[in-house]
């Protein structure tokens, strides 16, 4: 990547060298990963699409994460992030999705949940996994940091590839 090349633009370029179409499930991050991957002229030729789910019941109804994972797991859980994943994928008949959820703050956190903590997502056909993330700062601060990593761990999934 060349110093003037942002990372999604690299993800662009990747996507388009392998002929891979991407779609994102956003929660917390409220369509910021998808504002960032837009941002580079001609990503009409990989970008899907994206859901900012930030209600339960919309995670449920378009992502098909089972009510059963958010009962047993939450909203902000490896499993939500991996099902939201998953569901967008299907949806969006994409090759790739990332998702996240988490906890910006500064309320909603908890001591088993606190503020800061993400869980991103990546499924594909090799499989889907997440990933657990603690960011800090403000608000803003938290979701900027959860877009940067979201991206990331796309762009070294991409790199990764044969």
């Amino acid at each position: 990547m060349s110093a003037e090349q942002t990372v999604e633009a690299e993800i662009g370029a990747l996507l388009q060298h392998y002929r891979l179409t991407l779609a994102v499930a956003e929660s917390a991050t409220g369509g910021l990963i998808a504002a960032r991957i837009v941002n580079v002229p001609g990503s009409s030729a990989y970008f899907k699409g994206g859901v900012v789910a930030y209600d339960n019941g919309i995670k449920e109804s378009v992502l098909r994460v089972r009510s059963d994972t958010l009962a047993a797991y939450g909203a902000v859980s490896e499993e939500t992030a991996r099902e939201m994943a998953e569901g967008v994928r299907q949806l969006m008949r994409a090759d790739v999705a990332i998702s996240d959820t988490g906890i910006a703050g500064p309320t909603g956190g908890t001591p088993t949940k606190p503020v800061g903590l993400f869980y991103i997502g990546l499924a594909s056909a090799q499989g889907t996994r997440a990933q657990e993330y603690f960011f800090s700062g403000t608000r803003a601060d938290i979701r900027h940091q959860a877009v940067e990593r979201a991206l990331m761990m796309l762009r070294d999934y991409l790199r990764g590839l044969p």
